[in-house]
């Protein structure tokens, strides 16, 4: 979760698109310059089997003219041939 924190940070789609899962990765990302990320608290992690985990985070971020949002999901990641994959989550 961190990695892909720190790639919305510096804008490496590359880098998220290789980390989601085949069935749920989107063709492309856009990314919004303005957009200021302010912080990433990991809540719990749990791994439910060999292949299956949940991360719960709150990620915080700032643009311009708008007040700070602060994004709270719970994680879905799958591991699939010793990699771990983003496949969706839910926001809270």
């Amino acid at each position: 979760m961190r990695s892909r924190y720190t790639a919305f940070v510096l804008q490496r789609a590359d880098y998220l698109l290789a980390t989601w899962h085949s069935n749920r990765r989107p063709s492309a990302m856009d990314f919004d310059a303005r957009v200021k990320w302010l912080g990433l608290e990991v809540r719990r992690h749990d791994v439910l089997d060999d292949s299956h985990a949940e991360v719960e985070f709150i990620a915080r971020q700032k643009s311009p003219n708008k007040p700070a949002l602060r994004l709270h999901e719970r994680s879905r990641f799958v591991r699939e041939e010793s990699r771990w994959f983003y496949v969706d989550g839910d926001l809270e």
